[in-house]
């Protein structure tokens, strides 16, 4: 699979996102499309993983800018958890732990081949500060060491209108449950 868009496919990625951001000035407040353009266009390999995000269902939108880094920070803010990246495990470690009824792939591998990271649970929080989102669904969230030696795994979603962040055996899976991710550009 190719890591780079064709010149059209580059323009038609563009405006989608240049509409999306438009739509919702509320997520970035202050930040200036053509800088992000710019920033975009400089850096084909981050088109590319932007727009893994993009077609695996996770509306990725400019959340915020990181003046230190000079980076424009993109993340999923589809309503619930991409569609295209649920019924997955957690990692690798995980996925081989199955005997049985193995999910096609994990979150974390998922993440890697896209160019993307996986949220943490801080970031999933900003998130929802932007809106209301996984209200149906839930995200894996990056699991601290210690945790994860132990066989669990954490995830986060909104109910009751509160975000609540839970814990699973690594290995589990569910259809409502995917992952949401971020790209530093």
């Amino acid at each position: 699979m190719s890591s780079v868009l064709s010149a059209e496919q580059k323009d038609q990625f563009i405006s989608t996102l240049q509409a999306r951001f438009v739509a919702n000035e509320n997520r970035h407040s202050g930040l200036e499309w053509s800088k992000v353009q710019s920033k975009l266009e400089n850096n084909p390999e981050k088109i590319w993983s932007v727009h893994q995000m993009e077609v695996t269902g996770g509306e990725p939108d400019v959340v915020s800018y990181n003046e230190q880094s000079n980076e424009y920070i993109f993340v999923d803010c589809a309503k619930e958890s991409p569609k295209e990246r649920r019924s997955i495990c957690y990692d690798q470690e995980a996925l081989d732990a199955r005997k049985q009824n193995k999910p096609r792939s994990s979150a974390i591998a998922m993440a890697k081949e896209m160019g993307v990271e996986i949220l943490t649970e801080e970031e999933y929080r900003e998130l929802q500060k932007l809106g209301e989102f996984d209200l149906k669904t839930s995200s894996w969230i990056k699991t601290p060491s210690q945790i994860r030696q132990l066989g669990g795994a954490l995830f986060c979603d909104r109910r009751y209108d509160t975000v609540f962040t839970y814990h699973n055996g690594a290995e589990s899976y569910y259809a409502a449950r995917g992952f949401r991710a971020s790209l530093r550009v």
